[in-house]
Formats: C-alpha cells, structure tokens, sequence
C-alpha cells in the first residue's frame, strides 16, 4: 500500500534557548512549523485509519496515541508562539521570549505519563514515531519516492549520530553499535537504488530500526532530564514558565476584548512563587507548584482559546451558509437582512457570542425552509 499523504520532516530550528533570533528567520520558520503541523496531522490521520483496518491495530493503539499527543502538545506551543509573535509585530524582549518557547520544555505524554522535552525533540520525536508506524503498517512510499526517502532516512541516521554523542559514557557503545549498524545498511541500501536493485522489501525494516532507534535515544534522553531534578531545572521550568504565562495572559486578553461572554479564568503568575530554592525538600514542594502554574496555564489556553475559535467558527459557518444561499435561494431579502446583521455582530468588538449564534441558527432554520 503506498501513502497517498506526502512524508514530511519537521523543520530545522533556529536559535537556542534565550537568544534574540532575527524576525526574518522567525518568519520562515513559523511558515514552516505550521505546514509541518497540518501536514503531519493529515498523515496521522491516514495512519489512524490505516490501524483501524489492520489485522495488528491493537497492537499499534499505543503508537498512535503517542503520536497525537506528542503532535497536540507541538501544535498547542505553536499556537502560543503564534500569539507571541503577533503578525511580526515583536522586539527584542518578544522574539527572546519566542525562543524560550521553542527551546523550552513541553510535556508530551501518552498513557505512561508525561515526558518533558524541547519543541524541536517533540517534532523529531513526532517524526520517528510516524516514521515507526508507516514501517509497521507496511505503508511504504511509491518507486519515485525511494530516492526521497533515503535522502531522509540518511538526515535521520545523521541526528542518531548526533544522539549518540549525548549518552552517558556507561551504554554509548551500544548506542553507537546501533548507529554503526543502522549507517551500514542505508550504504548498502543506496548503493543497490543506484544500481537499480528492489529495495522496496529492505526499507521498510531500516525505517522501522532508524525510527526506533531515534525515538529511544529521544526519549532516553528525556527521561534523564527527568530524573535531573536540581536547581538549574527548576530555574529553567519557571522561565519558561514566565513565557508561557506572558503568551497565555496576551491570548486571555485579546479573548476579553474580541468575544462576549469570554472565560474569566484566573492566569497564575509564576513569579508569584519566589525565587527557586536551594535545599532538596523545598525544590521538590516548589517543583509541585511549577506543575500546579503548568497546569493551570494549559487550562486558561484551552479555555480562551476555544472562545476564539467558536467565534471564528460562526462567522465562517455564516459565510459558508450565504454561498449556498446563493445558488439555493438567491436574492432572498430574510436571508440578506439576516446576513448582514450577523456579519454586523461578527465584526463589532466585543463579538456576542450567544447573538451571532443565535443568528446563524436562524440562517441556517430559514435556508433549510426555502428547500
């Protein structure tokens, strides 16, 4: 079977943790990210479905609620950089701030627990994981994809080797055993392509070791993180905590002047804690709290965001009903006279929620009538 979705790899990011990275390189890569995100979403949906008629889809339950977890928790942080970078229009202080979003911890987690890592380890761990199931469910590229997907198998094989490099001294050889062995066989593998060998039957079992090799170095490495609970940590979680909770308070704000009702949940300020303790018990009780601020945040996101989103989905829903308006009644007076007043309320600040749609209810109501 071969996929009808185009495989995507997740884009390069730019700067590191705290840097002011330039407006243009934001900019790409924001365009980037979010062509990523909406490509990689369609590509597990087809893996979704894939699963559900595959005779081993159980077995691959797990796989695939990790893979849309790890894939919210990446699309979540990009709508907060989103906010952030408000049309382009930032400073110094904001495209910092950008950074920290990018660089610092997100929590992607399945139905073992969570799992702190970076944005850019979140996408790359989104990557081995799609990369994993497409080998599982033999959902292999076409002919003229071959050359393509060796290209990204080797780009894969080369952030192994990077991996690699980060393991602790006591299991890097096996680690690098496997990146021997996984750069072997791609050689190999590339040199029977140029001569026109079928290795259709061969890179699927590559994908799958790259992938998982990849995924377990990724994750290992995360869980290190983990276990490292010392002051640095704790100083870093709350920066980006403070971030976070910036971009948070700007998407509470914008909800508040645009929608009628909007949420009224309290956005916690993790400066409020105080600065990070020294001393082993009271870190543990302040990285309780860190969590509790996390949260909270995540709720508020939710909460505000769903506010904005019902808002742009009555007014395109409106839209959408006045273009079929168009061909089923055209020139209908009640439905013109109702158009215009939701449109009237859609683009009057705040927005009343309950109005507009009790207004494209009444559109809706009334063009099923003239049927």
């Amino acid at each position: 079977m071969t996929v009808r979705t185009p495989i995507v790899s997740a884009p390069p990011p730019p700067g590191r943790m705290g840097s002011s990275v330039p407006a243009t390189e934001l900019l790409s890569y924001l365009g980037a990210l979010g062509e990523w995100r909406d490509r990689r979403k369609a590509e597990l949906d087809e893996l979704d479905q894939a699963a559900l008629h595959s005779p081993d889809g159980d077995a691959l339950s797990a796989d695939i609620v990790l893979s849309m977890t790890v894939w919210k928790a990446v699309s979540d942080r990009y709508e907060l950089i989103l906010v952030t970078w408000d049309s382009g229009r930032v400073g110094q202080q904001e495209t910092e701030r950008i950074s920290t979003l990018i660089w610092g911890g997100l929590d992607a987690g399945g139905a073992g627990g969570s799992l702190a890592v970076s944005l850019p380890e979140a996408c790359k761990l989104s990557d081995a994981l799609a990369s994993s199931l497409r080998a599982k469910l033999m959902l292999q590229p076409g002919d003229a994809d071959l050359a393509a997907r060796l290209r990204q198998l080797r780009a894969q094989v080369e952030r192994i080797s990077d991996l690699v490099k980060q393991e602790p001294a006591n299991v890097r050889n096996d680690a690098l055993a496997k990146h021997h062995d996984l750069d072997r066989r791609l050689v190999d593998l590339t040199d029977r392509n140029k001569r026109g060998a079928d290795i259709g039957g061969l890179i699927g079992p590559l994908d799958m070791d790259a992938a998982r090799t990849e995924r377990d170095l990724i994750v290992g490495a995360a869980t290190r993180k983990e276990r490292a609970a010392d002051v640095a940590r704790a100083r870093t979680v709350r920066s980006e905590l403070e971030a976070q909770g910036t971009a948070v308070r700007a998407l509470a704000d914008k909800a508040v002047a645009t929608v009628s009702p909007a949420p009224r949940l309290a956005v916690p300020d993790v400066t409020a804690l105080g600065s990070v303790p020294n001393t082993p018990a009271e870190l543990e009780k302040y990285l309780t709290r860190l969590d509790a601020v996390r949260r909270a945040l995540g709720q508020a996101q939710a909460a505000y965001g769903a506010a904005l989103q019902r808002r742009d989905e009555l007014t395109q829903l409106l839209d959408a009903y006045q273009v079929k308006a168009a061909s089923v009644a055209p020139g209908n007076e009640d439905l013109a006279e109702l158009y215009r007043r939701g449109r009237a309320v859609s683009e009057t600040e705040p927005v009343e929620l309950a109005r507009l749609g009790a207004l494209v209810a009444a559109y809706q109501a009334y063009l099923e009538g003239t049927k």
